[in-house]
């Protein structure tokens, strides 16, 4: 009888626990309007809810999160490395129309400045500057083939078997610049594991040191961004966004609330702010406030920054 009552006893509180975390997930999976999607288990990687997630899209500009990994991982990095801006790399976003850190010619920013512009205001011009100058060869379309092929390689390595890069920014030269949420919130998880990555992408601004034509470069994640420019998001620590016409809005999200962490993928989603707030509180349960930036939201959107 004493066994039964300590069997009871370990049901009841085994149910009380149940009942605590359960209701972040009791209802139903918000819907949403991104085509390909994934929310994962930030620590083990399992999968809390999945929308065509094993289906090859275009990523846009979450490809730096790729970039930036190639470069924080670099054998005997120095971050006080300067870097020479060259014409040419302001004349590519130009030619592209691409999003810019808006970088000086002639300028000398180090490596920890560029990845802050890249990841920032996500800054083609830097993720230029970066794979020119971490790539191998003689050219410069040599070295930033080179690197295109590093960040191939750690996809490789990671086990991304629906991922392959042609561009270290997200422009696409051949349309085949493809990944899969699945695997984006694989390299994700792996990212955040890197203490330079998890710095930079939950980052709001940083000055620029002189090195662009902005004083500072502020964030285009609106879920980090604090009211009045952005949704203040509780829990939220990055982690980047993307767009492009043939990718539509992406946005890769990180929330941490409770001791529990997701990291949410969503590849072209016109309401990629609503949608993740939403599947965030679906998956956590609410926080203060986190209704409240899911409302406004809906009602009154904070004007998106289109990357």
């Amino acid at each position: 009888m004493l066994r039964a009552k300590g069997t009871l006893a370990v049901t009841i509180a085994t149910g009380a626990l149940l009942a605590a975390t359960a209701p972040a997930q009791a209802a139903p999976v918000p819907a949403i309007t991104a085509a390909g999607a994934i929310v994962v288990d930030g620590t083990n990687g399992a999968t809390l809810m999945a929308k065509d997630a094993d289906t090859k899209r275009p990523m846009a500009s979450t490809t730096k999160i790729m970039t930036s990994l190639v470069v924080a991982t670099l054998p005997g990095l120095n971050l006080d490395q300067k870097v020479t801006v060259k014409q040419e790399y302001l004349d590519y976003v130009y030619v592209k129309g691409g999003s810019s850190a808006q970088l000086k010619a002639g300028a000398t920013p180090t490596v920890r400045q560029l990845l802050y512009g890249m990841m920032l205001p996500s800054g083609d011009d830097a993720a230029y500057a970066l794979a020119d100058t971490f790539g191998t060869g003689t050219t410069m379309a040599a070295r930033t083939a080179d690197f295109i092929a590093k960040m191939n390689a750690k996809a490789q390595a990671l086990g991304l078997t629906n991922t392959v890069y042609d561009s270290f920014d997200g422009i696409s030269p051949t349309g085949k610049n493809l990944t899969s949420p699945r695997d984006l919130a694989k390299l994700t998880q792996h990212a955040m594991t890197n203490t330079l990555f998890q710095t930079l992408v939950k980052t709001t601004t940083y000055s620029t040191g002189g090195t662009s034509t902005v004083g500072a470069w502020s964030n285009t994640n609106l879920l980090i961004q604090p009211r009045n420019t952005g949704y203040a998001y509780p829990g939220a620590t990055g982690i980047k966004t993307g767009w492009t016409t043939p990718a539509g809005k992406c946005l890769v999200f990180s929330v941490v609330r409770n001791g529990k962490t997701i990291i949410g993928v969503l590849l072209n989603d016109e309401e990629r702010y609503m949608d993740s707030m939403a599947l965030s509180d679906w998956a956590l349960g609410p926080a203060a406030g986190s209704k409240n930036a899911v409302q406004r939201s809906n009602t009154e959107p904070i004007p998106d920054v289109l990357d």
